[in-house]
């Protein structure tokens, strides 16, 4: 009995020093992160059906684009409608990098026109 009395108010006093060494601005700062990924994991659950929804019908899409417009005009559909962010992250939701619906297209990678040759005289 005197062996646990003196164990139990040893653990007693580890977990005072510690809960005492933490400082509250970083008791804050767990508390925020902890906060952000929450609203993270939320906001993900939210985003990702449309997200996918806008993919799925982008990708209908570009198979109708393809007889129209050839394979890079249907890619540049499919890559706008299923590129950009898919899940919220906390730096997302501290606005340090940005939300893409719409991803990116290759528009500016076709081939230039080349310029009309000069008549020789």
């Amino acid at each position: 009995m005197r062996h646990r009395a003196g164990f139990l108010s040893s653990a007693s006093l580890f977990a005072l020093v510690l809960l005492a060494s933490v400082s509250p601005a970083a008791a804050e700062s767990t508390a925020d992160d902890v906060m952000y990924g929450v609203g993270s994991v939320f906001s993900t659950l939210l985003y990702a059906p449309f997200k996918a929804t806008f993919c799925i019908l982008g990708g209908i899409t570009s198979v109708f684009t393809l007889p129209f417009g050839g394979t890079q005009m249907a890619g540049n559909v499919a890559n706008t409608a299923c590129g950009g962010t898919w899940a919220i992250t906390p730096n997302a939701l501290k606005g340090q990098e940005p939300v893409r619906f719409i991803g990116e297209s290759d528009r500016g990678q076709s081939p230039q026109p080349q310029p009309a040759p000069t008549p020789n005289k």
